[in-house]
């Protein structure tokens, strides 16, 4: 059953990734466009390319015939998805599903045009004159993205007109790739965010775990927990959006599907095809399988009896505050003495401010009060000191 894997982008999520398929048994090629990422640590081989050339891509894929390719990152030239596809390689979820994906416009059609699923307001801008009407369009205060990015990277809020064109240059600075395009979403009132982590498989009924609830800052997760509170009418709303999307982009694996809770119902809000960073949680124990070893299964065609809660979690991330090379952590040793506490140092070469370098986690019993164990990932996170010692 060995099969040769290559994964594109090589971070925290793919590291734990391919650990999972380790303990399957599976061949792993990690690709990155830096030596030395977290998953090339762990891989049988690696490859350091810059994905978004697309020459590059196709001869490492020519070269390596993988079996799988794995995308767990945006910045890839995902068009050649589709000629890999036709020469037999299976692409993760889907080619087709890969494209939408990695680009916000092309999902936020598909869920609110074609599905109808239930979103913010929306308009898009390719420069500043049009950036300036889409505000105008959908009112201040409101949330600006770019098309292409990752980790809250190019995010922010227009909350006065003088917020205007501040906006656009931080969204184009954070823009991956070479898509000079964001969106600009209406402000929605909610009173929380969840992620429905949403398994799809080869042979077997879609499955959702317990739903996540997670806090973010600068457009990127800081902390998450499991289960979050949420009613049954409002998580069935959200089960249905998520099986109507996925279902709808096709293949298997796990999906990070994101939501707004309002006293509206649930709104729609963005969609990942590989495990999501908020799902970090149930590296806590908080599942039976926690998401990388559903990932493992799902994308070999393997089986997944069921998903079950068998712990109230949180994690809470530790970023880094300065650029520089060869970090070191300080602080281990007080988190492990914190009984039901753990920490997964993720290994970075190199730091830069708010890059996120480790994450605490916290566990107890169901029936424990999450907030109590989201509080305690808070203070574990704290503990851990991250300082580099070689400049850039």
């Amino acid at each position: 059953m060995a099969k040769k894997i290559m994964l594109l982008g090589s971070g925290e999520l793919g590291r734990e990734l391919v650990i999972a398929l380790q303990r399957l048994g599976q061949y792993v090629i990690a690709v990155d466009n830096y030596e030395g990422a977290p998953a090339m640590q762990v891989s049988q081989e690696y490859e350091v390319i810059n994905m978004l050339d697309g020459s590059a891509l196709d001869h490492l894929v020519a070269k390596h015939k993988p079996d799988l390719i794995v995308p767990e990152i945006e910045a890839i030239r995902t068009e050649r998805f589709y000629n890999y596809e036709k020469s037999g390689i299976t692409v993760v979820p889907s080619a087709s599903a890969a494209n939408y994906t990695m680009n916000r416009k092309e999902i936020r059609n598909l869920a609110s045009e074609v599905l109808r699923l239930r979103t913010a307001k929306y308009s898009y801008a390719k420069n500043l004159k049009e950036f300036e009407e889409a505000v105008k369009k959908v009112g201040i205060p409101c949330v600006v993205k770019p098309l292409m990015s990752s980790s809250g990277k190019g995010q922010s809020v227009v909350k006065i007109k003088d917020d205007i064109e501040k906006a656009w240059k931080y969204a184009m600075e954070g823009s991956r790739g070479d898509y000079a395009e964001v969106i600009v979403e209406e402000f929605i009132k909610f009173h929380s965010e969840i992620t429905l982590l949403t398994v799809t498989q080869k042979n077997g009924k879609t499955l959702f775990c317990p739903p996540i609830g997670h806090r973010q800052e600068r457009g990127d997760y800081r902390e998450s927990w499991q289960p979050c509170l949420i009613s049954d009418k409002d998580l069935g709303e959200a089960q249905i959006m998520a099986q109507k999307v996925t279902q709808a982009l096709t293949g298997a694996g796990i999906w990070g599907v994101e939501f707004f809770l309002t006293d509206n119902g649930v709104y729609f809000s963005e969609l990942s095809p590989r495990p999501h960073d908020t799902g970090m949680v149930t590296l806590a124990g908080t599942q039976n399988l926690n998401e990388f070893e559903l990932h493992a299964r799902a994308i070999l065609g393997l089986p997944i009896p069921d998903i079950t809660l068998e712990r109230v979690g949180a994690s809470s991330v530790i970023l880094a505050e300065e650029n520089g090379r060869a970090p070191i952590y300080s602080g281990v040793e007080d988190i492990l003495r914190e009984p039901k506490s753990d920490v997964r140092i993720f290994n970075k070469p190199t730091t830069r401010p708010y890059r996120r370098m480790a994450v605490a986690l916290a566990y107890d019993k169901i029936g424990t009060d999450v907030n109590t164990v989201k509080e305690k990932a808070i203070m574990l996170s704290k503990m851990l000191a991250v300082e580099p010692t070689e400049p850039v």
